[in-house]
């Protein structure tokens, strides 16, 4: 027997409400007007508010000055669906197999957002009406593209949103039936790099040897990025980092060697990365430079002997508190313009952005936290990092002055921003629990 809610959820992800495609327009904003009809049916005051981009969902339940304010925060755009031929079933038509839920936005993040649609539900209907907080929900529709426009958002209605705490399950468990407590997030800054050559590609006989490639000018620019053990060593981009402590080592280590997890989820030959660092310590505490595209030339059947006029790559770097974007966009600029080489000219298109996040899990707020998870899913509790980004999640810091709890319901194989995204029946159904019991030990 399905739990209740669960109807719910298979209607929302029927939504593609692909944030990046223009295409899907009407189809955020659609999905957006159905969580508003939600909420306003549970006798929340609500409303959608217009931005540049996508609008922004607002509800509240009715606020009073002797209760703790929470602002839950969740995103109702998703990821787009390529590459479409390795999906098992349609991506927005979802399906349940082996207690799975099927489907794009499955657990990220629409499994997770309706968990605490349905238990503010149950709430009510166990408070008669009421709540133990004032409680006031933000669901958004442009995470998946770095929420351009929430943190502008929140400056202008900051009054509005003012808060005691934010509440997000947009990360993970550690395994199922492991409350997690996701206390740090790496933050993110993304470029596009163009190599220029030629006006028009050449032929490779006839100039090759007396003009420079765009396509290996690119090539070694990407080999600049590390050392042979995969550590970056672009002057300046570690020297802001902060290290790990004994207490976060300790607590890592009690959950166990990744290692092979990672190896099972990821299909990778071996693990690589930088030395002196175990895996969590990689993925959680260290900062990245990855090559999420690269292109130039000829890409056709068989061959074409050409000199290409152009080459690109799309990077992304990872960072770790206390790391500052703009600084590793400049630290990254010098190195590409020193590294480039002649013959050729340098392009860098800047990308999004976002601060890496770090909380005390012992504070009276984290505490709370922790005996949520362990009324839901029992007295272990995982603290952790996440090697992902949120970006909002700073801005709540910046402009609320309010910290963030991050308690995820994903596993590490629900196959987020993949083909075949999945979501756990039984993680949605605790996601709901946990729902009460966060609300609940927060008012207390």
């Amino acid at each position: 027997m399905n739990p209740p809610g669960l109807d719910d959820l298979l209607t929302c992800l029927r939504f593609p409400s692909v944030s990046t495609d223009s295409r899907h327009d009407a189809d955020v904003r659609a999905c957006a007007e159905w969580l508003r009809s939600k909420l306003s049916a549970l006798g929340m005051t609500t409303e959608l508010h217009e931005t540049a981009g996508h609008p922004v969902l607002v509800a509240k339940n009715e606020h009073r000055a002797d209760r703790r304010t929470v602002l839950l925060y969740g995103h109702y755009d998703v990821q787009p669906v390529e590459p479409l031929n390795e999906w098992r079933t349609q991506p927005f038509e979802p399906e349940i197999r082996d207690g799975r839920i099927y489907a794009r936005g499955a657990t990220d993040n629409k499994g997770q957002l309706m968990a605490h649609v349905q238990g503010l539900t149950e709430l009510l209907a166990k408070g008669g009406g009421d709540l133990p907080v004032n409680l006031t929900i933000l669901f958004e529709g442009e995470e998946e593209i770095g929420s351009p426009n929430l943190k502008p958002f929140l400056e202008s209605h900051a009054r509005e949103l003012a808060c005691d705490v934010v509440a997000i399950s947009d990360t993970g468990m550690v395994a199922p039936g492991v409350g997690t407590f996701t206390y740090g997030l790496r933050g993110i800054a993304c470029m596009e790099v163009k190599v220029h050559g030629p006006s028009i590609d050449l032929h490779s006989g006839i100039f090759g040897g007396s003009v420079a490639n765009p396509a290996t000018a690119i090539a070694r620019l990407v080999e600049s990025l590390h050392d042979a053990d995969g550590r970056v060593v672009i002057p300046d981009f570690l020297d802001a980092v902060r290290p790990l402590q004994d207490w976060e080592k300790k607590a890592w280590a009690e959950l166990g060697d990744s290692a092979a997890e990672t190896l099972e989820l990821t299909g990778a030959p071996a693990l690589f990365g930088e030395a002196g660092f175990d895996d969590r310590e990689r993925r959680w505490a260290r900062p990245t430079a990855e090559v999420n595209g690269i292109g130039g030339g000829y890409q056709g059947e068989g061959s074409k002997t050409v000199i290409p006029r152009e080459a690109f790559v799309k990077l992304s770097f990872r960072l770790v508190p206390d790391q500052q974007p703009e600084a590793i966009f400049e630290a990254v600029q010098r190195h590409l313009k020193a590294a480039v080489g002649p013959g050729v000219r340098l392009e860098v298109k800047l990308g999004h952005f976002g601060m890496p996040y770090l909380t005390d899990p012992m504070s009276d707020l984290g505490q709370a936290a922790q005996r949520a998870l362990r009324k839901t899913f029992g007295e272990k509790v995982a603290l952790i990092r996440e090697g992902g980004s949120i970006p909002i999640v700073q801005a709540f810091k910046d402009v609320l002055s309010a910290d963030t709890l991050l308690l995820g319901l994903a596993l590490p194989d629900c196959q987020a921003h993949a083909p075949n995204e999945n979501f756990p029946i039984a993680n949605f159904a605790s996601g709901v629990s946990l729902h009460g019991h966060l609300m609940e030990e927060l008012g207390a």
